[in-house]
């Protein structure tokens, strides 16, 4: 008996993990729309703008998401604010893209 239910519970996570895993790649790819419809004229297909002018987001860690947003939401320098262009869910999937794409996402 013990042992059928840890194969339930088993199966139970390994679904949930496969559902979390599919929203987390839809929310990249989103991310990733967002991405090239708002912000890739600056910052680059990859990220990173080749002449140096707009911020490389590769170089952003986990821990700097209010700092993103911030950014995002109110501009800084020459970069404009999109505070009412962007969506909540738009910022957060790029904040995902930007993730998934990060240097330190790749050790």
């Amino acid at each position: 008996m013990r042992k059928r239910f840890l194969a339930v519970a088993f199966c139970a996570l390994a679904t949930q993990a496969a559902a979390e895993d599919a929203a987390d790649k839809a929310k990249i790819e989103d991310g990733a729309t967002t991405y090239e419809n708002y912000c890739a004229t600056c910052h680059g297909m990859e990220l990173r703008n080749n002449t140096g002018v707009a911020f490389d987001l590769r170089r952003l860690h986990a821990d700097e998401h209010p700092r993103f947003v911030n950014s995002v939401l109110h501009g800084k320098q020459a970069m404009p604010a999109w505070d009412g262009t962007l969506t909540t869910d738009q910022v957060e999937e790029l904040w995902a893209y930007v993730r998934a794409n990060a240097n330190d996402a790749k050790k």
